[in-house]
């Protein structure tokens, strides 16, 4: 029997539809858009001026702290602006505004490095590749990995979890990449078992992805200590609390990290990231996306350079058709919509998706039924029609009792209610407004 998470999920159309598309390379853009904060924690401190020349993978903004990132020019040229940006939260954010040389040949020539499997680095010198080069979590939640590696003397890790689950409908980026770099992706996992002194590893695929399971059979087949896992298709078991209990069976504390029961989860991009920071002292300078839509011409997935303004994307695959209603960053369930097409791509966009009226659309909200659909869903175990009503009516301390904050936003509540209640912005709402009170607090 396959594996899965015990509490909640559901199972929304799976709309893959560029499954089949291999990752095709996004051209240069003229100028890039790049936001200094990409990544849970503090911003990155600039460290270039307007008319400074960069070159490509140039440090142009250091980590602020503890919990943050580096940030790398993806081009090379001559930064024209430090400006405030909407990003794709719909907030002005600070970018760094570089307008790409067009004579510059490093900006054309892309290198299709070789397969590198020897690894040379020593544990403490891999994790200070990992923070020198900018790698974050992309898997969405863009956690700083080089965190996320700390671990601390006397705490115990046994396992590490890749996670190729990507469950979101739509998206495919993590699928592509799995099928064109397995390879390299078993060489990342290597590091990492090297830089954690880590003896068991455990590649988490949906069955829906039965190619890649495949493949990754094989290429492992005489690896020590790393086996594939097949799970059963059910929504989100990509977050790393429902993933930890599907291929394990340990339960991760409400309030807690995979850490707290010897786990470290990594997305496949991710570790891929890892791969060429490490054997080749490559930065965080590009991402695979997909561009994707039922309506859209020819939807894709691209290799795109972090900044490259969102329009570019959408022209390549045809352009915006008649009757889009909204654009998602992200897949539809825990995706966000976009203002406008300026808005770059960052190191957490997995996709855009291009959607009608007709999907768009939202019921009219009407009366909570008592019917209990959001709660039986959800993979946390909350009660999201209480939460939305306590958010509703400024409750805030009442909703932080109600762990209002272990929500993970997959949207499986939204999803299934048959009044259509805006559960999960209400949720979101309130969770934001939980988080400054907590922090005036301290």
């Amino acid at each position: 029997m396959l594996k899965t998470f015990p509490k909640g999920g559901i199972h929304p159309p799976e709309n893959k539809i560029t499954a089949e598309k291999g990752i095709k390379r996004m051209a240069v853009p003229k100028v890039v858009n790049v936001p200094i904060a990409q990544h849970i924690g503090i911003p990155a401190e600039i460290v270039v001026d307007r008319k400074d020349k960069v070159v490509k993978g140039q440090i142009i903004a250091k980590s602020g702290g503890f919990v943050s990132s580096n940030i790398h020019s993806p081009v090379a040229g001559t930064v024209t602006k430090l400006d405030l940006i909407i990003d794709s939260s719909g907030y002005k954010k600070q970018c760094i505004v570089i307008r790409t040389d067009a004579k510059d040949p490093s900006n054309f020539e892309e290198v299709e490095n070789p397969l590198k499997t020897d690894i040379e680095l020593e544990p403490k010198e891999i994790l200070q590749r990992i923070t020198d080069c900018g790698i974050v979590g992309l898997g969405g939640a863009t956690f700083p990995s080089q965190v996320k590696l700390n671990v601390r003397e006397g705490t115990t890790l046994d396992y590490l979890i890749i996670n190729g689950v990507e469950c979101e409908p739509y998206l495919t980026a993590d699928h592509r990449l799995m099928l064109e770099k397995a390879e390299e992706i078993v060489v990342g996992i290597k590091i990492l078992m090297k830089a954690l002194h880590l003896k068991k590893v455990v590649i988490g695929i949906e069955n829906n992805k039965k190619d890649a399971i495949s493949l990754f059979k094989k290429v492992i087949k005489k690896e020590d200590g790393i086996q594939v896992a097949a799970l059963q298709v059910k929504y989100p078991q990509g977050g790393e609390k429902q993933l930890v209990r599907a291929i394990l069976g340990r339960e991760v504390p409400k309030n807690g990290l995979p850490l707290d029961v010897g786990v470290i989860v990594h997305n496949v991009g991710t570790i891929f990231a890892i791969y060429q920071a490490i054997q080749y002292d490559k930065p965080l300078i590009e991402r695979v996306v997909t561009v994707t839509g039922k309506k859209l011409q020819n939807p894709s997935n691209f290799w795109v350079k972090i900044g490259t303004p969102i329009k570019d994307l959408i022209a390549e695959v045809g352009g915006l058709p008649e009757g889009t209603r909204k654009l998602v960053n992200g897949g539809p369930m825990m995706g966000k919509a976009i203002k406008n097409t300026d808005v770059p791509v960052t190191k957490g966009t997995s996709g855009i998706l291009v959607i009608d009226e007709e999907e768009a659309s939202r019921g009219e909200a009407k009366n909570c039924i008592r019917c209990g659909q959001c709660v039986f869903v959800c993979p946390m175990g909350l009660e999201p029609h209480l939460l939305m009503n306590l958010s509703e009516k400024g409750m805030y301390d009442k909703a932080s009792a109600e762990d209002i904050m272990t929500c993970i936003e997959c949207g499986s509540c939204s999803y299934v209610c048959p009044s259509h209640r805006p559960l999960l912005d209400y949720i979101r709402f309130g969770k934001n407004i939980v988080k400054k009170l907590e922090t005036s607090k301290n």
